[in-house]
């Protein structure tokens, strides 16, 4: 599964993250379920992260976490849907 870089503006200024599909597609469902945006929620992990753990690791691990709580109600088709929509 190949890792892509992927643009987002936090907190005022563009920065980028890579994961993987499954990741990218998880973090989606997650944003839709909280009722939040993408780069929201991107947002939250960042500021909530160790600083010396990188974006896309944390993003990582949070999806992990997300998905050892069983909060994943949201996954691939009906994030990569919402996000079409969007």
């Amino acid at each position: 599964m190949p890792v892509r870089k992927r643009s987002v503006v936090i907190s005022g200024h563009a920065t980028s993250y890579s994961v993987e599909d499954a990741f990218f597609q998880a973090l989606q469902g997650l944003a839709i379920q909280n009722g939040v945006s993408l780069a929201s929620m991107v947002d939250r992990i960042d500021q909530a992260r160790d600083r010396e753990t990188n974006l896309s690791s944390a993003i990582r691990l949070f999806v992990f976490q997300a998905a050892c709580r069983g909060d994943l109600r949201y996954f691939t088709d009906q994030a990569a849907q919402q996000s079409h929509q969007d």
